[in-house]
């Protein structure tokens, strides 16, 4: 009979890792864990979580010039970048701490090193060898940068979080969700930001409506958006100053501009690399990530994957339900898969996006009619502080049915309302449903149990 170390060896200290490795342990499985970096794994060390206090902190400086219509007079304000980061670290640091205690909480038997599959049922990490019945990849994934001329002189989003100062102009280089929040973030923080994106807009694969109301307030708040635009190339100057070329793609002009920092938001890929995973016979796809099927499990019977490392649906949460449901196939009494159905997700734009279901172009594809509803209005906010900024808000609903396929917003707390319209669409709620709702007033959520005005579509019009 075949002997193991453990029964559960987990590659990956992020959400999805961990969650898989607390609910084995809760389900009698002797697991170990090994991490390379920081037990937090990307959204907490280094992403959704320091991006979302930075949002909070770039925030205030619009609420400063707010006040005054409301009858606040509030004294010049000053920003200090290294008290903010600063204070940021220290957050990250106990969020980590409190990571890793509560594995150890969980009978986690934790590591830190770096971990290499060997073969189907063995891992090194720092020249030891652990022998595991089933072996979990939840890497995660890294920044994209591309080999262009120059390319070591440009930051990913990792860096940025340690920048010493904050720089006075920034380049940002990408139009997804990334790029647009941290153009917003260093804007409202003081920066002269200016985004290039090599597409027709910006937020490509989100609604269409949306990615035209995002641009539209993002350039109104300041952000200079170049579309069609691509970097050739990057020179450090003498003075320490980064000279960029900027290709405008429908001329194919190229002109010099000069930044202080150019941050590349171009994507992220899975971290495979250097895991061992195709020398174990692992299949993997063009991107490097680990082929799975809806249950995590590899062509491998013993090797299996959550999260961003499998180059799906790279959200927190998800990789969260991927990993539970992972450990309860595995040691529990049945096999589980996810149900990622309806997946909510938010872009921390300025203004935020909250989006759950179809867009309007995904549902005219799948369905023969739909139906549109829009509306776009001043919040009440704006009218004391003598604001422009705009809300939309968007539903999308099957015009044989009625059932509401997809729920958009652009405007202040969206994500905190959209979770809300998420559970409406997962329980198959229909446009009367959504109208025989009373009324929340005054608020803006409300719009979405009062649109009365609809575009019915029909694919091939």
């Amino acid at each position: 009979m075949t002997s193991f170390d453990t029964r559960f060896f987990v590659i990956g200290g992020g959400s999805g890792g961990v969650r898989a490795a607390r609910i084995a342990a809760g389900l009698g499985a002797s697991v170990t864990i090994a991490e390379n970096f920081r037990y937090g794994g990307t959204c907490v060390i280094r992403g959704c979580v320091p991006k979302k206090l930075l949002v909070y902190a770039s925030h205030f400086s619009q609420d400063f010039a707010d006040a005054a219509g409301f009858g606040w007079t509030v004294a010049p304000a000053t920003f200090s970048w290294p008290k903010l980061i600063a204070a940021k670290d220290a957050e990250i640091a106990r969020l980590s701490a409190m990571y890793e205690k509560n594995l150890r909480a969980s009978g986690v038997t934790v590591l830190q090193g770096a971990a290499r599959v060997l073969d189907a049922h063995t891992v090194e990490v720092n020249g030891q060898h652990y022998r595991a019945e089933h072996i979990l990849v939840a890497t995660g994934g890294q920044p994209f940068l591309p080999a262009i001329a120059g390319i070591e002189h440009a930051i990913s989003s990792n860096e940025l979080f340690e920048l010493p100062q904050l720089p006075r102009r920034v380049l940002i280089v990408g139009g997804g969700y990334i790029a647009v929040e941290f153009a917003g973030i260093l804007n409202g923080l003081g920066s002269e930001v200016t985004l290039s994106y090599r597409a027709e807009q910006i937020l490509r694969g989100f609604d269409d409506d949306l990615r035209v109301h995002l641009h539209d307030e993002m350039v109104k708040k300041g952000v200079r958006i170049l579309l069609h635009s691509e970097v050739t190339q990057i020179e450090r100057l003498s003075d320490g100053a980064l000279q960029v070329g900027l290709r405008d793609a429908p001329n194919n002009g190229v002109r010099q501009e000069v930044f202080d920092t150019v941050l590349y938001a171009t994507g992220r890929v899975p971290s495979t690399q250097g895991l061992g995973l195709l020398e174990a016979g692992v299949a993997l796809d063009q991107s490097g990530g680990v082929r799975v099927d809806d249950f995590g499990h590899s062509n491998v019977p013993s090797i299996h994957a959550v999260g961003d490392v499998t180059n799906r649906i790279a959200l927190t949460p998800v990789a969260i339900r991927e990993g539970a449901a992972l450990a309860n196939s595995l040691f529990g009494p049945k096999p589980t898969a996810a149900d990622l159905t309806t997946v909510p997700s938010a872009v921390f734009s300025q203004p935020p996006i909250g989006t759950v279901g179809l867009s309007e172009a995904q549902a005219l594809a799948t369905y023969g009619q739909i139906d549109i509803y829009r509306a776009n209005f001043r919040a009440m906010r704006q009218t004391l502080a003598g604001g422009d900024e705009r809300t939309l808000i968007k539903l999308v609903v099957d015009s044989a049915s009625q059932r509401v396929l997809g729920a958009h917003m652009v405007g202040a707390d969206a994500a905190e309302i959209i979770q809300g319209i998420a559970i409406a669409l997962r329980m198959g709620a229909t446009k009367a449903d959504f109208d025989a709702t009373v009324a929340l007033h005054p608020t803006s959520a409300e719009e979405f149990v009062t649109l009365k005005e609809k575009t019915t579509r029909t694919r091939g019009d």
